[in-house]
Parts: C-alpha cells; sequence; structure tokens
C-alpha cells in the first residue's frame, strides 16, 4: 500500500477517535466505487461551468461524512478549491441572529487546496491572486515584475483589482473590491494588521459596521442576507486564478430538520431551493454544494425537505431506480452501510495502516479478521444498533491492546466487547413542540 507515514497516523487517530480522517481517506475507500465515479463525472460538468447540488442521505452509519471527505480529496486532486462545515444549532443557511454568517465564516475557514489540504488556506489563495493581477498589471503596463510590486504603481495595480472584481461579483462588488485593495496594500507593504483585518472582513468575522469602517474605511459588512452572494463572488475569484471551481460539503443537515419553529424550517428550506434553482437554471457556474442528511431530513414530510413541495418535487427518487439498478446522476444520492464483505476488506487495509504506522508486525490473518467479524456481528443487539464506525472502533482498539500486551488472548478480548446504541438520541427531537 503506498501510503505517507502521516497519512497512516490521520486515518488510525481519526478512526480510533470516532472522527472521518482528514488526509488518507482515499486509502480506505471501499464499496463506493460507482458513487466515486458519477462524482467524477459530476466535476468534470461543473469544470466546464456548469453547477450543482447533490444531497448525500442515509441512516446513521451509512457513511456520509466519510463520503464529503473523500468527495474532498477527489475534488482537490482535480484542482478545486474545497470546504467543509457543519449545520448546527448556532449555523444555518437562513437566520436573522448571525447564524448564518457564522456558517458562512465556517465554510470560509475551512478552504483547502491541494498544498493545504487540512484547510485554512484562504490567505494562500488571496496571494496567489494579487500576484496573479500584479503580473498581468505588469505585462499590460510594460513594467518588469519587481518594479511592479513598488508603491508608485499602486494605482495601476488598484485600477486591475476593481476591473476584475467588477467582472466576477454582481452584489456586494464595491466593498468586496475595497478590501481586497486594502489586503494588496497590506501584502506589499507587509502590513500584518491591515492584512488580518481584511481577512478578517472576508470571512465574515466582522459584527458590526463601525468596526469595519474603522479598520478598513468600508460601510459594509458580511452578514445574514448577502452571504451567499459572497460565496458565489469568492466561486468566481477561484476560478479566476485557474482552479476548476468551488466545492461546498454541508454535513449533519439533520439539524436542520431539528428546528423549533415551522416557519424557520421553511426559510431554510427556501434557501436550498435558491441555491438549487441557481446552480441548476445556470445562474451561477463552477459551483457544486452537497448536503448531507439522514432520511428523515430529507423524507419527513411534517419536518423534513419534502414539506417544502417544490422541493420534494426536484429531489423524488427516479421512479426506475431499485436496489439493483441505480441512478448516481440524479440530485440525491442514497448511501446504503457497506456489507460485511467490503467490510472484510477494509479492516484488511486497516491492519496493514496500523502496522505501517507502529512500524510493527500484529499477529492477526484472515482468519481471525473473519472470526472477530462472526464474533461482533452476532452479539446481542447487533443487527439493530452495529455500525461500521463501531466496528472500526473496536477493532483498532482490539489492535492496540495487542500492540502494546503481545501476550493477550485475541479471542477473550474479542468475547468482551459490547455493542452500544451509538445513534443519537431523538427523545429530545419527540419532545420539540411545533409551532
Amino acid at each position: 500500500m503506498k501510503i505517507k507515514p502521516k497519512e497512516a497516523t490521520s486515518i488510525i487517530n481519526s478512526l480510533i477517535s470516532g472522527v472521518v480522517p482528514n488526509l488518507g481517506i482515499q486509502h480506505i475507500a471501499v464499496g463506493r466505487s460507482d458513487e466515486t465515479k458519477a462524482l467524477v463525472n459530476s466535476l468534470n460538468e461543473v469544470k466546464n461551468g456548469h453547477s450543482m447540488v447533490k444531497f448525500w442521505i442515509g441512516d446513521f452509519g451509512s457513511g456520509k461524512s466519510f463520503m464529503l471527505h473523500l468527495l474532498n480529496t477527489v475534488a482537490v486532486k482535480q484542482k478545486f478549491v474545497v470546504a467543509n462545515a457543519d449545520f448546527t444549532p448556532h449555523n444555518r443557511l437562513y437566520s436573522n441572529d448571525g447564524k448564518s454568517v457564522a456558517l458562512y465564516s465556517a465554510i470560509m475557514n475551512n478552504v483547502a487546496i491541494r498544498t493545504k489540504p487540512e484547510g485554512g488556506a484562504l490567505p494562500n489563495l488571496m496571494d496567489r491572486w494579487i500576484e496573479r493581477v500584479m503580473t498581468e498589471t505588469a505585462k499590460e503596463n510594460g513594467i518588469s515584475f519587481s518594479d511592479v510590486r513598488s508603491e508608485k504603481y499602486s494605482g495601476h495595480i488598484e485600477a486591475k483589482i476593481s476591473d476584475t472584481i467588477k467582472d466576477i461579483t454582481d452584489v456586494g462588488g464595491f466593498d468586496f473590491g475595497a478590501v481586497v485593495s486594502r489586503y494588496y496594500h497590506a501584502f506589499i507593504t507587509e502590513d500584518e494588521v491591515l492584512r488580518r483585518a481584511a481577512l478578517k472582513w472576508l470571512k465574515g468575522e466582522y459584527t458590526t459596521k463601525t468596526e469595519a469602517r474603522q479598520d478598513l474605511g468600508v460601510r459594509q459588512i458580511i452578514n445574514d442576507t448577502n452571504f451567499y452572494n459572497m460565496l458565489k463572488n469568492f466561486c468566481k475569484l477561484f476560478v479566476s486564478i485557474g482552479y476548476s471551481g468551488f466545492m461546498i460539503n454541508l454535513d449533519e443537515a439533520v439539524n436542520l430538520y431539528k428546528l423549533s419553529t415551522s416557519a424557520m424550517r421553511l426559510k431554510n428550506y427556501e434557501k436550498i431551493m435558491t441555491i438549487y434553482n441557481d446552480c441548476f437554471q445556470g445562474k451561477v457556474g463552477n459551483l457544486f454544494i452537497n448536503i448531507a442528511g439522514t432520511r428523515e431530513f430529507l423524507e419527513n414530510d411534517r419536518r423534513g425537505l419534502f414539506s417544502y413541495n417544490a422541493l420534494k418535487t426536484r429531489l423524488e427518487t427516479n421512479k426506475y431506480e431499485s436496489l439493483q439498478i441505480k441512478d448516481f446522476a440524479q440530485p440525491v444520492i442514497r448511501l446504503t452501510p457497506l456489507d460485511h464483505n467490503e467490510i472484510f476488506v477494509l479492516l484488511k487495509k486497516l491492519k496493514s495502516i496500523f502496522d505501517l504506522k507502529y512500524e510493527t508486525k500484529i499477529d492477526i490473518d484472515n482468519d481471525d479478521i473473519a472470526n472477530f467479524m462472526e464474533e461482533i456481528f452476532n452479539k446481542p443487539g447487533a443487527s439493530e444498533y452495529l455500525t461500521p464506525r463501531e466496528v472500526i472502533r473496536d477493532f483498532l482498539n482490539v489492535l492496540n491492546i495487542l500492540r502494546q500486551n503481545p501476550g493477550v488472548d485475541v479471542s477473550h478480548l474479542i468475547e468482551e466487547i459490547e455493542i452500544t446504541d451509538e445513534r443519537p438520541d431523538e427523545r429530545a427531537l419527540d419532545a420539540i413542540r411545533e409551532i
């Protein structure tokens, strides 16, 4: 297995902690070849200027979060800018109390590219764009690249920035361009305070117009009403630098389903509808948005997306699809948990990665892995509660014990494993009174 030690460490440490690894996820992708092929086809369409929205739907433990991370890995190799964020009680698409701009800030703080896959790549992208603008300005005006960085040519650079911003922005272009100009001045003068202030504005972290005006001389800030337009502006900016597009992955959409008031849920679903229409009607280009949620989030006629009839008519499953015949071109992709054969292959991979990380050779062969699976899947409660996440974590915990205690009987360890219900507690949801 061609895997870097840093990737091996990320995979093992993350999975033992019950979370999806940020690095090396392609090494443990099993049973998702059809979905991955469909993704590559979609990315090619977005590269060519189209936009789309995909909904990744599945029960708890079906691999939704894993799939979103896999999408990132594939997309950055196709030279996309990617970003991840979760819907939470404090992050949503529509609000009037800062929760929407909080989602925007989470997206912009998690912007990632191939050379910075862990996120936080917005400064790198801005620096690259400023360098590009200066290079183009130098060529157009017959100025050497070393001289164009001089303050005396700042007027040329600002004019070029202004022209470029006009081309890539539909809404909020004036203040966006003004902040980018401030960033340019900070870039050439190495003014770190001004640079941080410009980034703070671009990431939607100013809470008052007064503070933004004092620091940057602009009258507006990114807020709950204009954040989506800023995402579209950034998408065009990234494409102008030379990237294929902007992919945004939004997980834990069940938190929209859990909103206590029907009015607020419908406002959020209306925002999803706006984004959906923009993407598929060609109103925005090179934007790819993925939303992951449970079946209830999609199908529940009282609280889910299907409670909003305009979305229901667009997101209903292709009536010709079956368990054997899948349509991965439709907006909704339904994920099923890995079967036992796929889990067996995954555990074999994890055993090899574990040995690489710890530079060891745990004495467990294929028969032992098969026995582990047979034992754990036959335990009381396994059929109802056991998820791939728990199987993986239990397997890695067994390996950790054997690594540190070579004389321990592996069969005894497996017998001690108990199956617990890891699904979110829905009793609180059931108690929510419909308003």
